[in-house]
């Protein structure tokens, strides 16, 4: 009788497990370790023999990695992969993947909600409504949507999921996409252009592409200075892509009028215990700040913890998964001949 393999599921308190994901590893006869991971020793000790690692939030990092002597797969439950080491995974032939699909419309819709919230500035109106005041029209300044340009950068599935909400309003769109195609632009309708462009020209400007080394900190004072005084800096994509330091001093000189921001790296939201909000970016009138919950729904947390758990199945069963981000990985284990590579 063959062993039972271990499964280890991180972020158990910040995701826990559904009955599906529950069932699907009861049917593989799975012991399943449930644990937060804050710390990458108490990762360690939990994965060292795992043979699947589900993970959402937490970081599996080099020393992580490098220390698994059975795993064979990684399932991410969402989509981004950048705080896995994704390069030290294929080295030692293990398989990650990811749900690039998933959360799409939850994502863009989150960041059609900030973009809004901004737009008729809800936090300003609702802070005045509660001192028993109404503000003037000129005093606002608001204007409508059908004469605003908003700028996408990244157009992946979320970008052109944002770009249809943007159109349905009226809005001109502009998308900076290294991977953007003459013909998809003209397919989803928008105009592609440069960096440099979409900073100066945008009312808006969407932050939607992956964080990768050429775009971490994409965006500080430099080009914050390159955009419209009266400009909005929506940030659903992570908060890395910024350097949040040099945003706060933008948006506290009037360099750029406002900031919605789902997404930190001078904060950990998943934090069990909290998390600090001394930075200055907490301290602003002009910023609108929800904790990375854009990709939080019922639907997508169920779909998520199902399919996660499916491509777990998968890789255990000697299977190719759904959607695995190292495709050039070579496994360290058996795989089956005659199944090929999916997704």
């Amino acid at each position: 009788m063959s062993e039972a393999p271990v499964v280890v599921r991180l972020n158990a308190c910040t995701l826990p497990m559904d009955k599906t994901e529950r069932s699907l590893l009861a049917a593989l006869g799975a012991r399943v370790i449930e644990i937060e991971g804050s710390t990458d020793d108490e990762i360690l000790e939990a994965c060292r023999e795992a043979e699947a690692i589900l993970i959402s939030a937490a970081y599996l990092r080099t020393p992580v990695i490098r220390g698994l002597t059975r795993c064979k797969i990684i399932s991410r439950i969402g989509t981004g992969v950048d705080k896995i080491d994704l390069e030290e995974a294929t080295r030692k032939g293990i398989i990650v993947t990811n749900l690039p699909d998933a959360l799409t419309e939850e994502v863009a819709d989150h960041t059609l909600a900030l973009l809004l919230g901004a737009a008729r500035q809800i936090k300003t109106l609702d802070n005045t409504m509660r001192q028993g005041r109404r503000p003037s029209g000129n005093e606002m300044g608001l204007h409508r949507l059908a004469s605003q340009t908003v700028g996408i950068i990244g157009l992946g599935l979320i970008g052109r999921a944002v770009a249809r909400r943007c159109k349905a309003f009226g809005m001109r769109v502009l998308a900076n996409d290294p991977c953007l195609t003459p013909e998809l632009a003209v397919r989803e309708g928008v105009t592609q252009v440069d960096l440099d462009t979409i900073l100066a020209a945008s009312d808006y400007l969407c932050l939607l592409c992956p964080l990768l080394p050429s775009t971490r900190g994409m965006l500080a004072m430099p080009q914050f200075r390159k955009m419209k005084r009266t400009a909005v800096l929506v940030n659903t994509g992570r908060g890395e892509l910024t350097n949040e330091d040099d945003l706060a001093v933008a948006l506290k000189e009037g360099i750029i009028r406002y900031a919605a921001l789902d997404v930190f790296g001078v904060v950990n939201v998943f934090a069990e215990k909290g998390f600090p909000t001394t930075h200055a970016l907490f301290q602003l009138g002009n910023v609108l700040l929800s904790p990375h919950f854009s990709a939080a729904s019922e639907e997508a947390a169920i779909e998520c913890c199902r399919r996660a758990a499916l491509a777990v199945e998968d890789v255990l069963g000697g299977r190719w998964p759904e959607h695995a981000v190292n495709p050039t990985v070579q496994p360290w284990f058996a795989m089956e001949a005659s199944n090929e590579r999916r997704g």
